[in-house]
C-alpha cells in the first residue's frame, strides 16, 4: 500500500511532540547567516519576488510551511501525497495563509520560477531508496535555485537503522487513536521497513483499522556530500541535528545546507 494514505488523517495527531517550532528556528537562523531570502514585509522586498520565495520539499501537512508562512515568508509547499496536502489545505483555510501547495515529486519539479531558499525536513530525503533518485532531487534543486541561494535538508543516518532503530516495535495508545510500529532493517540492501497499524475512533464506539508500510534508506555522510557536490552545488554546512554539533560517527539525524553558487 502507498504511504500517506489514511496515515496523512491521523498523522498530525500521532506525530504531535515532533519539533517543528526548533526546526522553524534552526531554519529561520540558517537562512538570515547564509542565504538570500527575506521575509516580505513590503513593497520593496515584493519586488524579489523569486529570491524571496522558499520551497517546502515533503511539507506533508504542512505544519512547518504554515510557520514559515507565520515568520513572514513567501512560501510554497511541495509533496506527492495528494491526502497529506488535502490536510495541508484544510489548515490553509482555518489560518487565512497564502500558501502555494504543488502536488509534484520532488525529484522532478515544475515551478514557474527559481527560488531564493529551498528545505526538506522530517527525513523526507531517506524515502529516495537509491543514489540515482537523490542525484534526480539535487539537480531539480540546482535547476529551481536562484544564483547565491540556499538548500537545506536533513537525513537519517545508516547507523540510526542499523544500530539505533533496527528490528524493534513501538506501540502507543491513546483515547481515539493507537498505532503499532513494527521496524524491521535489512542489513544487505540498507533497506529499512516500518509497518504501521493505526486504530482510530472517529464517531460512536467502534474503532477503523488500517495499515500501511513505509521504506526508507539510511544514508553516510560522505555519500550524502559527494552527492551534492556532484549535483554543482556547494557545500555550506554539515550539523549533527540533535546536538547542533560536528557531525561524529554515532550521528543519527544530520543537516547539511548547500549553495547554488552566483
Amino acid at each position: 500500500m502507498e504511504a500517506y494514505q489514511d496515515f496523512a488523517y491521523v498523522y498530525d495527531e500521532l506525530m504531535d511532540d515532533t519539533p517543528y517550532g526548533k526546526w522553524c528556528s534552526f531554519i529561520v537562523d540558517a537562512i538570515e547567516r547564509y542565504g538570500i531570502s527575506k521575509p516580505v514585509r513590503d513593497a520593496e522586498d515584493a519586488l524579489e519576488s523569486e529570491r524571496n520565495l522558499v520551497v517546502d520539499l515533503g511539507c506533508g501537512t504542512g505544519t512547518l510551511t504554515e510557520l514559515l508562512y507565520e515568520r513572514g515568508y513567501d512560501m510554497i509547499g511541495v509533496d506527492n501525497s495528494p491526502a497529506m496536502l488535502n490536510v495541508a489545505m484544510d489548515k490553509k483555510g482555518r489560518h487565512g495563509s497564502e500558501i502555494l501547495y504543488l502536488l509534484q515529486d520532488m525529484r522532478e519539479l515544475d515551478l514557474y520560477s527559481t527560488v531564493g531558499t529551498m528545505v526538506s525536513v522530517c527525513d523526507s530525503v531517506n524515502y529516495l531508496l537509491e543514489e540515482e533518485e537523490l542525484q534526480k532531487l539535487f539537480a531539480s534543486v540546482k535547476k529551481y535555485l536562484y544564483p547565491g541561494g540556499i538548500f537545506l535538508f536533513d537525513f537519517n543516518t545508516e547507523y540510526k537503522y542499523r544500530e539505533v532503530i533496527g528490528d524493534a516495535t513501538i506501540a502507543e495508545n491513546r483515547e481515539d487513536c493507537s498505532f503499532i510500529w513494527e521496524n524491521f532493517y535489512d542489513r544487505k540492501t540498507g533497506i529499512n521497513e516500518y509497518d504501521l497499524t493505526v486504530f482510530v475512533r472517529r464517531e460512536g464506539e467502534l474503532f477503523r483499522r488500517f495499515t500501511e508500510t513505509h521504506l526508507q534508506r539510511g544514508y553516510r555522510v560522505e555519500q550524502m556530500r559527494r552527492l551534492v557536490l556532484d549535483a554543482g552545488l556547494s557545500m555550506v554546512e554539515m550539523l549533527d541535528a540533535d546536538t547542533g554539533q560536528a557531525v561524529t560517527e554515532v550521528s543519527q539525524r544530520v543537516y547539511m545546507i548547500a549553495r547554488r553558487e552566483v
